[in-house]
């Protein structure tokens, strides 16, 4: 059997198990079973299937991801998060569109302590979008930043999609971690002034609050004493990664340790609280594992199979150039964002682009930033937007599924223009990590 059929078979039975409502990581771990036998030998291939699962999970690569998680379950568990929210509120003060960017701050200064795309949306929309709906602002302007915010998360560390990505795809974690940081600050940056510029321009989009206005050290006493304790925790994890004191596992073990004595320090860590947390970390790493368990095991199964060196030498005699072949590939992400999950895009195509990127000598860190970009992108576009159901779910009941996407479109746009930038500029992803 040539390999592009081989290909075709392997990548249409998974679509097709999706299709049929099956589990993504059951999906791929049912199509690796079916290629190992075929391609692998029988009763022996799924044995070596049976031992390469065990392999691709007791990876130390991985470790980073629930030290994470848990950073972020016990941030929303123990209330921490809401008080900072609070506190960014009391500082920020007679700014166009001052909720929304106080949306913006808190969601950013959160993407830096919890990698949590979904929660962090959840949470500011929760907490944020009912005042701004009463207090008459523009239900595009209202949603918009709650939901381009959660996508931050997925390139400001920690972020376990990062982790995810750099363990599958064999590029430095440390590297993609810190390489996120400056494309993330310029997005969060961007999204700032759109929507300080949109209040100022048409201020019926936005009123002013009439709230007080609280001087001296009681308006900079919360930022002090809920966020600034947040802030040690965030130079604890970036920075000793950027110093190259710490790995990225101890820097996320740091971190976790360092969040769990914040809150002991507020007195939030009780029992319930760090139950809670513990119980949501395992759920979502376990999810995590049984993906990183399909995704290994189908890049193996496609090498196995002939099908990756096929590629790969189809490419490289097509002489395209790196850099068509890099925008082919964001073009096929781009593309499948509109239909799969984040986890699913890395699933499918990081065992067949990888080999392409080493092949072609292509920066990995450079090309998982932009992948990193594309899947922050998908999670902001329909039909299958994380992000937009999210929101639709912590919406008023009156609010529509098209206004919901109509409030997203800015900010894919703006996502688009990062993404060009950065293709066209590799050191905007390439710099930080050069200089550790």
């Amino acid at each position: 059997m040539d390999w592009p059929t081989v290909l075709a078979l392997l990548a249409l039975g998974v679509l097709a198990l999706m299709a049929l409502g099956t589990p993504v990581a059951v999906a791929f771990i049912a199509v690796n079973a079916v290629g190992a036998w075929f391609f692998l030998g029988g009763e022996r291939g799924l044995s070596q299937l049976a031992r390469n699962m065990t392999a691709s999970v007791s990876n130390f690569a991985f470790t980073p991801i629930p030290l994470f998680v848990l950073m972020g379950e016990v941030l929303f568990h123990t209330g921490l998060a809401v008080k900072a929210i609070d506190a960014v509120a009391t500082l920020i003060r007679r700014v166009p569109g001052r909720l929304s960017v106080i949306a913006l701050v808190a969601g950013t200064i959160f993407s830096a302590i919890s990698g949590s795309t979904i929660a962090t949306t959840a949470m500011l929309g929760s907490l944020l979008l009912p005042q701004m709906l009463k207090r008459g602002y523009d239900r595009k302007l209202a949603m918009g930043p709650i939901m381009a915010i959660g996508g931050v998360d997925m390139l400001i560390p920690p972020s376990g999609l990062a982790v995810l990505l750099g363990g599958l795809a064999g590029i430095s974690i440390s590297d993609l971690l810190l390489g996120g940081v400056v494309p993330g600050i310029i997005l969060s940056a961007v999204f700032i002034a759109y929507i300080v510029f949109r209040a100022w321009r048409d201020p019926s989009l936005a009123p002013l609050d009439d709230e007080p206005v609280i001087k001296g050290w009681a308006r900079w006493r919360p930022f002090v004493v809920h966020v600034l304790p947040l802030g040690t925790i965030i130079a604890a994890v970036i920075g000793s990664m950027a110093m190259g004191w710490a790995t990225p596992t101890e820097s996320a073990a740091i971190g976790a340790a360092a969040t769990m004595v914040v809150a002991a320090l507020f007195r939030e860590l009780k029992m319930k609280a760090l139950k809670a947390a513990l119980i949501g970390t395992a759920l979502v790493t376990g999810m995590i594992m049984f993906i990183i368990l399909g995704a290994t095991t189908f890049a193996q199964i496609l090498a196995f199979s002939g099908a990756t060196s096929g590629l790969i030498e189809l490419v490289t005699k097509a002489d395209l150039g790196p850099g068509v072949v890099v925008a082919g590939m964001l073009a096929i992400l781009l593309a499948l964002g509109l239909f799969l999950d984040q986890a699913s895009m890395m699933m499918l195509t990081v065992p067949l682009f990888m080999p392409l990127v080493k092949g072609l000598g292509i920066d990995p860190v450079w090309f998982g930033i932009l992948f990193l970009m594309c899947m922050q992108i998908g999670l902001l576009t329909p039909p299958f937007g994380l992000l937009l159901f999210t929101m639709k779910s912590v919406a008023p009941p009156e609010v529509t599924m098209r206004e919901v996407i109509s409030a997203a479109v800015p900010y894919v746009l703006f996502g688009f223009a990062i993404t060009a930038a950065i293709f066209a500029f590799p050191r905007l992803a390439t710099w930080l990590p050069s200089i550790t």
